[in-house]
Protein backbone atom coordinates (compact mmCIF):
# COMPACT_ATOMS: atom_id res chain seq x y z
CA UNK A 1 0.00 0.00 0.00
CA UNK A 2 1.45 3.73 -0.85
CA UNK A 3 1.13 6.44 0.92
CA UNK A 4 -0.59 9.05 0.07
CA UNK A 5 1.98 11.70 -1.07
CA UNK A 6 2.29 14.89 0.25
CA UNK A 7 2.17 18.19 -2.41
CA UNK A 8 4.44 20.54 -2.40
CA UNK A 9 4.95 23.72 -4.58
CA UNK A 10 8.26 24.39 -5.86
CA UNK A 11 9.81 28.28 -6.16
CA UNK A 12 8.24 28.28 -9.41
CA UNK A 13 4.70 27.64 -7.54
CA UNK A 14 4.65 24.48 -9.60
CA UNK A 15 3.01 22.17 -7.60
CA UNK A 16 5.54 19.03 -6.80
CA UNK A 17 4.42 15.58 -5.80
CA UNK A 18 6.43 14.00 -2.79
CA UNK A 19 5.78 10.92 -0.19
CA UNK A 20 5.12 11.36 3.06
CA UNK A 21 8.44 9.13 4.10
CA UNK A 22 10.35 11.63 1.86
CA UNK A 23 8.89 14.22 3.95
CA UNK A 24 9.00 13.18 7.51
CA UNK A 25 13.02 12.71 6.55
CA UNK A 26 13.21 15.91 5.15
CA UNK A 27 11.42 16.96 8.11
CA UNK A 28 14.10 15.57 10.66
CA UNK A 29 17.17 16.59 8.69
CA UNK A 30 16.09 20.28 9.06
CA UNK A 31 15.37 19.35 13.05
CA UNK A 32 18.52 17.50 13.25
CA UNK A 33 20.71 21.21 12.42
CA UNK A 34 22.17 22.19 15.55
CA UNK A 35 20.75 26.04 15.82
CA UNK A 36 17.17 24.00 17.20
CA UNK A 37 19.52 22.56 20.05
CA UNK A 38 21.40 25.22 21.25
CA UNK A 39 19.50 25.85 24.57
CA UNK A 40 19.26 21.81 25.45
CA UNK A 41 20.12 20.77 28.59
CA UNK A 42 23.90 19.03 28.59
CA UNK A 43 24.61 15.41 29.38
CA UNK A 44 25.48 15.99 32.90
CA UNK A 45 22.62 17.86 33.44
CA UNK A 46 20.67 15.58 31.89
CA UNK A 47 22.10 12.76 34.16
CA UNK A 48 20.86 14.95 36.86
CA UNK A 49 17.56 15.44 35.96
CA UNK A 50 17.10 11.46 35.73
CA UNK A 51 18.78 10.94 38.93
CA UNK A 52 16.65 13.68 41.06
CA UNK A 53 13.26 11.59 38.99
CA UNK A 54 14.30 8.49 40.56
CA UNK A 55 14.70 9.38 44.18
CA UNK A 56 11.82 11.15 44.12
CA UNK A 57 10.52 8.06 42.52
CA UNK A 58 12.06 6.42 45.35
CA UNK A 59 11.05 8.69 47.64
CA UNK A 60 7.75 9.13 47.06
CA UNK A 61 6.81 5.26 46.80
CA UNK A 62 8.57 4.67 50.24
CA UNK A 63 6.22 7.64 51.73
CA UNK A 64 2.72 5.56 50.35
CA UNK A 65 4.67 2.50 52.53
CA UNK A 66 5.71 3.90 55.47
CA UNK A 67 2.93 4.68 58.09
CA UNK A 68 2.80 8.84 58.21
CA UNK A 69 4.25 9.34 55.21
CA UNK A 70 7.18 11.28 54.28
CA UNK A 71 7.02 12.81 58.01
CA UNK A 72 7.35 8.86 58.86
CA UNK A 73 10.47 8.41 56.94
CA UNK A 74 11.85 11.35 58.37
CA UNK A 75 11.33 9.68 61.48
CA UNK A 76 12.47 6.45 60.64
CA UNK A 77 15.99 8.00 59.19
CA UNK A 78 16.72 10.06 62.07
CA UNK A 79 16.08 7.03 64.85
CA UNK A 80 18.30 4.83 62.69
CA UNK A 81 20.83 8.10 62.80
CA UNK A 82 20.48 8.13 65.92
CA UNK A 83 21.21 4.63 67.04
CA UNK A 84 24.29 3.94 64.65
CA UNK A 85 25.43 7.58 66.32
CA UNK A 86 25.09 5.86 69.94
CA UNK A 87 26.57 2.70 68.65
CA UNK A 88 30.01 4.01 66.80
CA UNK A 89 30.73 6.42 69.98
CA UNK A 90 29.66 2.95 72.79
CA UNK A 91 32.15 0.94 70.39
CA UNK A 92 34.31 3.11 69.13
CA UNK A 93 36.22 2.65 65.74
CA UNK A 94 36.52 -1.33 65.07
CA UNK A 95 39.70 -2.82 66.44
CA UNK A 96 42.45 -4.69 64.94
CA UNK A 97 42.44 -8.23 65.25
CA UNK A 98 44.49 -8.76 68.37
CA UNK A 99 48.21 -9.49 68.20
CA UNK A 100 48.72 -8.85 64.31
CA UNK A 101 51.48 -6.58 63.08
CA UNK A 102 50.03 -3.17 63.41
CA UNK A 103 49.09 -3.89 66.90
CA UNK A 104 52.95 -4.12 67.96
CA UNK A 105 53.38 -1.84 70.63
CA UNK A 106 56.29 -0.02 69.33
CA UNK A 107 56.04 0.33 65.59
CA UNK A 108 58.67 2.67 65.16
CA UNK A 109 62.04 0.84 66.16
CA UNK A 110 63.50 0.23 69.55
CA UNK A 111 63.85 3.01 71.79
CA UNK A 112 65.07 3.39 75.37
CA UNK A 113 62.36 3.94 78.67
CA UNK A 114 64.07 7.44 78.94
CA UNK A 115 63.19 8.60 75.50
CA UNK A 116 59.56 7.24 75.54
CA UNK A 117 59.32 9.62 78.50
CA UNK A 118 60.62 12.52 77.03
CA UNK A 119 58.26 12.06 74.15
CA UNK A 120 55.51 11.50 76.54
CA UNK A 121 56.55 14.84 78.09
CA UNK A 122 56.88 16.91 75.19
CA UNK A 123 53.50 15.87 73.75
CA UNK A 124 51.40 16.40 77.67
CA UNK A 125 53.11 19.97 77.84
CA UNK A 126 51.44 20.41 74.35
CA UNK A 127 48.40 19.03 75.35
CA UNK A 128 48.77 16.10 73.00
CA UNK A 129 47.04 13.54 75.37
CA UNK A 130 46.57 10.57 72.93
CA UNK A 131 50.26 10.70 72.27
CA UNK A 132 51.49 11.33 75.80
CA UNK A 133 49.52 8.31 76.49
CA UNK A 134 50.96 6.12 73.82
CA UNK A 135 54.35 7.75 74.39
CA UNK A 136 54.23 6.85 78.70
CA UNK A 137 52.63 3.31 78.10
CA UNK A 138 55.58 2.24 75.79
CA UNK A 139 58.27 3.53 78.54
CA UNK A 140 56.51 1.86 81.04
CA UNK A 141 56.97 -1.93 78.65
CA UNK A 142 60.44 -0.93 77.47
CA UNK A 143 61.57 -0.09 81.51
CA UNK A 144 60.16 -3.53 82.19
CA UNK A 145 62.10 -5.39 79.31
CA UNK A 146 65.20 -3.13 80.70
CA UNK A 147 64.94 -4.33 84.24
CA UNK A 148 64.84 -8.02 82.73
CA UNK A 149 61.21 -8.52 83.91
CA UNK A 150 60.19 -8.96 80.72
CA UNK A 151 62.14 -10.40 77.65
CA UNK A 152 62.03 -7.84 74.35
CA UNK A 153 60.23 -9.26 72.10
CA UNK A 154 59.62 -8.05 68.67
CA UNK A 155 55.80 -7.67 68.41
CA UNK A 156 54.62 -7.91 71.78
CA UNK A 157 51.32 -5.94 71.64
CA UNK A 158 50.18 -4.01 74.72
CA UNK A 159 47.73 -6.51 76.41
CA UNK A 160 50.67 -9.27 76.05
CA UNK A 161 52.58 -7.17 77.91
CA UNK A 162 50.65 -6.40 80.83
CA UNK A 163 49.76 -9.90 80.90
CA UNK A 164 53.53 -10.84 81.03
CA UNK A 165 54.50 -8.05 83.53
CA UNK A 166 51.74 -8.81 85.69
CA UNK A 167 52.86 -12.18 86.44
CA UNK A 168 56.05 -10.41 88.31
CA UNK A 169 54.07 -7.54 89.55
CA UNK A 170 50.87 -8.92 91.03
CA UNK A 171 49.89 -6.63 92.80
CA UNK A 172 50.11 -3.59 89.93
CA UNK A 173 48.16 -5.55 87.71
CA UNK A 174 44.74 -4.00 87.59
CA UNK A 175 46.84 -0.82 87.26
CA UNK A 176 48.74 -2.42 84.24
CA UNK A 177 45.53 -3.63 82.21
CA UNK A 178 43.81 0.25 82.74
CA UNK A 179 46.87 1.44 81.26
CA UNK A 180 47.09 -1.16 78.30
CA UNK A 181 43.33 -0.45 77.79
CA UNK A 182 43.57 3.20 77.97
CA UNK A 183 46.51 2.88 75.15
CA UNK A 184 44.27 0.60 73.05
CA UNK A 185 41.34 2.72 73.07
CA UNK A 186 43.31 5.90 72.17
CA UNK A 187 45.56 4.01 69.57
CA UNK A 188 43.29 1.74 67.65
CA UNK A 189 39.87 2.43 69.61
CA UNK A 190 39.50 6.24 68.27
CA UNK A 191 38.75 7.12 71.63
CA UNK A 192 40.29 10.51 73.23
CA UNK A 193 42.20 10.43 76.23
CA UNK A 194 42.66 13.56 78.66
CA UNK A 195 45.08 15.05 81.10
CA UNK A 196 43.43 12.69 84.36
CA UNK A 197 44.26 9.34 81.96
CA UNK A 198 47.54 10.72 81.17
CA UNK A 199 48.15 11.07 84.70
CA UNK A 200 47.41 7.73 85.93
CA UNK A 201 49.75 6.04 83.55
CA UNK A 202 52.43 8.28 84.68
CA UNK A 203 51.73 7.72 88.02
CA UNK A 204 52.08 3.78 87.43
CA UNK A 205 55.33 4.14 85.34
CA UNK A 206 57.06 5.93 88.51
CA UNK A 207 55.21 3.41 90.73
CA UNK A 208 56.66 0.43 89.08
CA UNK A 209 60.22 2.29 89.13
CA UNK A 210 60.08 1.72 92.72
CA UNK A 211 58.41 -1.17 93.14
CA UNK A 212 60.32 -4.85 93.58
CA UNK A 213 59.04 -7.75 91.56
CA UNK A 214 58.14 -11.13 92.90
CA UNK A 215 61.26 -13.12 91.74
CA UNK A 216 59.41 -16.41 91.51
CA UNK A 217 56.90 -15.08 89.12
CA UNK A 218 59.69 -13.04 86.88
CA UNK A 219 59.81 -15.51 84.36
CA UNK A 220 58.55 -13.67 81.36
CA UNK A 221 57.81 -15.75 78.60
CA UNK A 222 55.98 -18.42 80.78
CA UNK A 223 53.95 -18.34 84.13
CA UNK A 224 54.95 -19.22 86.85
Amino acid sequence: MTTAPARLRADSDVPVDISRDAAREAAERELSDPKYHENDPNLLQRGLDRFWEWVGDLFAAASGATPGGVLGIVVVVLLVAAAVAALWWRLGTPRRAPGSTADSLFADGPRTARDHRAAAARHASAGRWNQAVQERTRAIVRSLEERTLLDPRPGRTADEAAAEASRSLPSHADELRLAVRTFDDVTYGGRTADEAAYRRVEELDTVLERTRPTLHNASTGTPA
